[in-house]
């Protein structure tokens, strides 16, 4: 387990971030059960000549302060974290779950008006930064993963390090088609939709960013969407978990929305803004290793034969003009086992059952039935 954290530690640097000598780099994390690597991290930095400063912050006590935060916190907050912005060149988020409900209280006014104070300061971080988040594992990951804790972890850091660079090649052919097409159209159990990603520029994500990672994502045109889309993953947002979640699309808005329960949650969560009623992302998973939910998005979001169908923001380097405080990751697998399901790029199959179609996308399918056993 050593090796393997000092493994993570390094690729982070040297990969991820790209570390160069006398740049500066926030390592935040949330538990001291993450020390170990944080201690790799700082060794790695000092090692390139970096300059390492940590910041530690509890996730309970977090959320309790948000549920009473004003609008005077708020712009603290903003004006702190345009601090962190303005003195660092690159940062890394160690986040420790321990409850996916401990932010249920925190009233939803609250959240959007925190999404409209700290929107610009977050989109500069996102968009002009260098950057790196990861889950450390939990005692609830492994729960939620049906593992026990020791299973978890070396499963984790496993995932964690796959051969991102091999992957940065084999998604290449795909980001050429997607930057190709036109119309799409997704189909499986209680989905029939269509969209357009004409113009839209495809991003590949192989281990800079997110971590694990394993996705390429585009934003569709946003008035294109139309027809019915239905998530068969846990949908955790905002201190709830939403099962069976379905959407309806006319001209690019969502029209009608429904879940097993707590319809009147989530219905609010799309009534953020108008942005919120769109979508910011349409994205391909496939990391290797992943191949179950477990209702973590980070994860959940890189499982093999999976997409993404994301309301809310788009991101600016595939820019679609929306908008908006919310940016939630939606999960749909479409392997054989959680009941198939065909992509179609201009009315060409690229992937059914999870699986891509022509030959040279192949690469991407991992030798799937392998993994499995």
């Amino acid at each position: 387990m050593e090796e393997k954290i000092r493994k993570l530690a390094s690729m982070i640097v040297h990969y991820s971030i790209a570390l160069k000598k006398g740049e500066k780099v926030l390592i935040s994390y949330q538990s001291e059960q993450s020390r170990d690597l944080v201690s790799d991290l700082i060794d790695e930095i000092v090692q390139v000549g970096g300059i390492a400063y940590l910041n530690y912050s509890d996730p309970i006590l977090a959320n309790r302060l948000t549920e009473s935060t004003t609008l005077e916190r708020m712009n603290l907050l903003r004006d702190y974290q345009q601090f962190e912005n303005d003195q660092f060149d690159c940062f890394i988020q160690l986040r420790y779950n321990v409850n996916d409900y401990e932010g249920k209280n925190i009233p939803s006014t609250v959240v959007h008006q925190m999404g409209e104070v700290l929107n610009k300061v977050h989109d500069e971080r996102i968009n002009q930064k260098r950057w790196v988040l990861l889950n450390y594992p939990s005692p609830l990951d492994a729960y939620k993963a049906k593992m026990t804790l020791e299973e978890y972890r070396r499963f984790a850091f496993d995932v964690m390090t796959v051969d991102y660079r091999a992957m940065s090649e084999a998604i290449r052919p795909l980001k050429e088609l997607m930057e190709r097409t036109d119309q799409v159209h997704i189909v499986a159990k209680d989905t029939d939709i269509t969209f357009s990603i004409k113009g839209m520029p495809a991003i590949p994500c192989t281990g800079d960013k997110n971590i694990p990672d394993g996705e390429l994502y585009c934003a569709p045109v946003k008035n294109s969407v139309n027809g019915k889309i239905t998530y068969n993953t846990p949908s955790p947002y905002q201190g709830n978990v939403y099962h069976h979640v379905s959407l309806e699309f006319k001209d690019g808005k969502i029209i009608k929305a429904t879940c097993d329960e707590g319809e009147e949650a989530l219905k609010e969560i799309f009534e953020a803004d108008e942005g919120a009623k769109y979508v910011g992302e349409f994205s391909f998973g496939f990391n290797p290793k992943i191949l179950y939910p477990m209702g973590d998005i980070l994860y959940d979001e890189k499982i093999l034969g999976s997409i993404h169908f994301t309301p809310g923001r788009a991101y600016r380097d595939s820019y679609n003009g929306n908008d908006s405080s919310v940016h939630w990751d939606m999960v749909l697998i479409q392997r054989e086992d959680f009941g198939g399901g065909e992509i179609y790029f201009d009315d060409v199959l690229i992937r059914k059952d999870g699986l891509f179609v022509p030959e040279e996308l192949q690469p991407l399918n991992y030798d799937y039935k392998k993994n499995k056993q």
